[in-house]
């Protein structure tokens, strides 16, 4: 059963906020990063330490991602601890797993 949603056809600012969304999705590293993410907040030392890329590739990363709202950082000292925004990041990550693992027929 599919949820009522509104129509984007006449918004041309929700169609590109909708394409900016998925083209920072589509990204090999930044679905990584998001996969790291699902299991809780992580630095960005963990986060390159988990995914095999370096620190500043992370960082880099992140920056892109925090500005479309995919994760948020919060500064405990001297180190930024990130998670992703909110539970829809979440949904759409765990909704494009399943579509992609599941049993073409």
């Amino acid at each position: 059963m599919q949820t009522s949603v509104p129509s984007l056809l006449g918004d041309e600012a929700m169609v590109q906020a909708l394409a900016d969304t998925f083209r920072i999705l589509g990204d090999p590293t930044r679905v990584r990063i998001v996969d790291a993410l699902a299991e809780g907040q992580r630095c960005v030392h963990e986060i390159s330490d988990q995914i095999g890329i370096s620190e500043s590739a992370v960082s880099h990363q992140l920056r892109l991602m925090r500005s479309m709202r995919i994760v948020r950082g919060r500064r405990e000292g001297r180190c930024v601890y990130y998670t992703l925004d909110d539970q829809h990041v979440l949904d759409l990550f765990q909704q494009g797993l399943r579509h992609v693992s599941e049993d073409r027929r």
